[in-house]
């Protein structure tokens, strides 16, 4: 790895991270947490701070926190995002960590990274109004404009790569189990 690039990864202690959980795969096995309490009609207040990995709780610096609620068209308050923003937030921020990682690893220096995303959803669904209109988004498009010591289809390659190991991405483009439980 060229010493002049400096995209504010360490790309060496996720490769020796790599080789740890090659060797202690259980070391990989994460849960990650969040809880959210109910504030008043849709808005409500979220946080996150500890989850289980490398074997042990973990903890983050601080507390991070988070507001939802809906905007004022749908008759709410407009105190946060919308959950489904925050969709859209998770995938941007997963993909955008990704490019920087991964263009790091190839010695391509990022000068500016601007991804923009868009979701698609027809509410006929989550109002109940049309039983068959699905309630998720129909669609995500993200756009990005990267500005980098590559070539167009180095940049093109380094999204791509971001993608294909970015967690929300899967999350969103695949199934996954959710169970719901009522204490």
């Amino acid at each position: 790895m060229s010493e002049s690039v400096n995209n504010g990864v360490n790309v060496d202690h996720l490769i020796a991270a790599r080789q740890a959980v090659t060797e202690t795969p259980a070391a990989a096995h994460f849960t990650w947490r969040a809880s959210c309490r109910w504030v008043n009609g849709t808005h409500s207040h979220s946080t996150v701070e500890g989850y289980f990995g490398l074997g042990d709780e973990q903890k983050h610096r601080k507390e991070f926190t988070f507001d939802a609620d809906h905007p004022e068209t749908f008759a709410a308050e407009d105190n946060g995002a919308t959950p489904v923003e925050y969709v859209l937030v998770g995938l941007a921020s997963c993909l955008t960590a990704g490019v920087a990682g991964v263009a790091q690893h190839r010695d391509i220096q990022l000068r500016s990274v601007r991804a923009t995303l868009e979701g698609d959803m027809d509410i006929q669904g989550i109002l109940g109004a049309d039983p068959d209109v699905r309630n998720g988004f129909s669609g995500i498009k993200v756009t990005y404009e990267i500005d980098a010591d590559a070539s167009s289809d180095d940049i093109e390659a380094l999204v791509a790569q971001s993608q294909k190991r970015s967690a929300v991405y899967d999350i969103i483009t695949n199934p996954t189990n959710v169970t719901v439980d009522v204490k």
